[in-house]
């Protein structure tokens, strides 16, 4: 494998869902504790233990993920238990980025390099791999 020109995680936005996600159940298990019924209050803590392994899972599956420029090619490893990889050439592979706005405005975009397509790839990536075309 060459020698990586830069490495990083995917952009800190692929974290908004999990952790929208895992807020509201917390809100939703806080408001079950502010009810007046012990049943209730069961149905809250399950889902205050359903919210923190949303986060947790979120939060790994972002800090497991690596993504590399070599002067070849783009390498993207992810997994926890079982690690898996896949990498695209630089030389003769058609690629795009799409930035939406919200994309454009945080410094993040989208990489499609044939059937492989990243989302959440930090602006400092994809100006490299702009400048390689």
């Amino acid at each position: 494998m060459d020698t990586p020109v830069l490495e990083a995680h995917r952009h800190g936005i692929a974290l908004a869902r999990p952790l929208l996600r895992a807020s509201v159940l917390a809100l939703a298990g806080a408001a079950c504790f502010l009810a007046p019924w012990t049943a209730v209050t069961a149905v809250g803590a399950v889902l205050f233990a359903l919210a923190a392994l949303i986060a947790v899972v979120g939060v790994t599956r972002w800090d497991r993920t690596h993504l590399s420029l070599t002067r070849n090619a783009l390498v993207i490893e992810h997994g926890f238990l079982r690690r898996s990889s896949a990498s695209v050439s630089l030389n003769g592979t058609v690629f795009e980025i799409e930035r939406p706005l919200l994309g454009r405005i945080l410094g993040y975009g989208t990489v499609v390099a044939g059937e492989l397509e990243i989302d959440c790839v930090p602006r400092r990536l994809t100006r490299l791999l702009q400048q390689r075309r």
